[in-house]
C-alpha cells in the first residue's frame, strides 16, 4: 500500500463511489497509473514497470498471436487498454484479446473500450508479481462479472501461469485454452521459461516448431 504526495492510497482496493473514481481517474497526477474498479472499491497502480514485468508480458503476447496466426484463428490484441462498463466496472489489463470471427474493433481513439456498447475481451491477461494474490482474487471476480470468457495470471516470482474458464458467472481453472483449442498453458510456461536464456529468435523458432 502506498499514499501519494496528493493522499491518495495505491495499490490497494478503496472504497469509493464511482463518481469518485472518475475524479481520480481525470486527475493529471494519476495519468501514468493503471485503474480498477469493482463493486464499489477502487484499485489505482502506481509502480513502475520493470525488464522483468515487462519481458513477461512480450514473450506471452508471442505465444498467443504466433498460436491465433498459424492455426487461422481471427485475434486483435490490446496492451494496457481500459475497458470501462459506466457505473460499474474498469480495468486495465496487462494484455486483452479479441478472439473469434465475430469479433469488432473498438474504436480506433484514446477512450476506455465502452463494455456497455461493446462486448468485453474474450481473453484477458495479467502479470503479477507483488499483486499476484490480487489477480487472482478480486481482479478474478472483476473479470468474471465484466464478461472475459478466459483470464490467465502469469506469475513472475516463479514463471508459472494459472489459467481459468470463466463460464455462467464463475470460474475454473484449465489446463488447455478453451479460446484458443490446442494451446496447452504448459507450453506457454515453456516459453516463458526459455526466454530467460534465449533470445526472441530462438524462442520464436521454437513455437513455430511446436505448432506447425
Amino acid at each position: 500500500m502506498v499514499v501519494s504526495s496528493s493522499g491518495l492510497v495505491t495499490d490497494t482496493w478503496v472504497k469509493v463511489s464511482w463518481d469518485e473514481f472518475m475524479e481520480v481517474v481525470e486527475h493529471s497526477d494519476y495519468q501514468q497509473g493503471r485503474f480498477y474498479y469493482y463493486q464499489n472499491y477502487m484499485r489505482v497502480e502506481m509502480l513502475p514497470v520493470g525488464f522483468l514485468h515487462g519481458r513477461y508480458n512480450s514473450i506471452v503476447s508471442k505465444v498467443v498471436s504466433l498460436f491465433a496466426t498459424l492455426k487461422n484463428i481471427q485475434i486483435i490484441e490490446a496492451t494496457n487498454t481500459s475497458f470501462r462498463k459506466i457505473g460499474e466496472t474498469e480495468c486495465q489489463p496487462d494484455l486483452a484479446f479479441y478472439i473469434g470471427d465475430k469479433i469488432k474493433f473498438p474504436p480506433l481513439n484514446n477512450s476506455p473500450v465502452n463494455i456497455n456498447e461493446l462486448a468485453a475481451p474474450t481473453l484477458v491477461i495479467e502479470v503479477a508479481a507483488s499483486s499476484v494474490n490480487d489477480d487472482l482474487g478480486f481482479k478474478r471476480l472483476l473479470y468474471e462479472r465484466l464478461g472475459v470468457k478466459e483470464y490467465w495470471v502469469m506469475n513472475a516470482n516463479n514463471n508459472d501461469i494459472i489459467a481459468f474458464e470463466i463460464i455462467d458467472g464463475g470460474s475454473r481453472r484449465v489446463e488447455e485454452s478453451k479460446v484458443l483449442p490446442g494451446l496447452q498453458i504448459s507450453t506457454v510456461q515453456e516459453a516463458i521459461q526459455r526466454s530467460l536464456t534465449q533470445d526472441d529468435g530462438e524462442v520464436n523458432r521454437w513455437l513455430l516448431g511446436i505448432f506447425s
